[in-house]
């Protein structure tokens, strides 16, 4: 398995079954070193909860939306939720909280990006 192989399978559900979100490819746990954990996140874990009604999976679809429209900017992004059905307080919540959750665990960040780039 090469080190491609591995980057694409970042941030997928265990296919054992364990209900957990695993984090692949790490030797260390950088929050031994005041980083973001690299540890299993059970599915149920309320790291995933919706933050102001936003799933991961919502935040995602719409930071990328907005990417593929050439948004740039704090502003847009908050204009093109808001043309998407969120109110602009309820995003600008989510997006902190979802950042914030993501610098708490690698398991989301890796789960943001398989989303993201449409391999979730």
């Amino acid at each position: 398995m090469g080190l491609f192989s591995k980057k694409d399978k970042a941030g997928e559900k265990d296919k054992a079954g364990d209900g957990k979100v695993h984090v692949k490819g790490m030797m260390a746990d950088p929050a031994a070193f005041g980083g973001p954990s690299s540890a299993s996140v059970d599915e149920n874990d309320p790291i995933w909860d919706p933050i102001e009604g936003v799933g991961l999976e919502q935040y995602a679809t719409i930071t990328k939306g907005a990417a593929d429209q050439g948004i740039t900017d704090e502003a847009g992004l908050l204009a093109y939720a808001e043309s998407q059905g969120q109110s602009s307080a309820a995003f600008q919540a989510a997006m902190n909280g979802w950042n914030d959750r993501m610098k708490q665990s690698m398991a989301v960040g890796q789960r943001f990006n398989a989303i993201y780039m449409g391999r979730a």
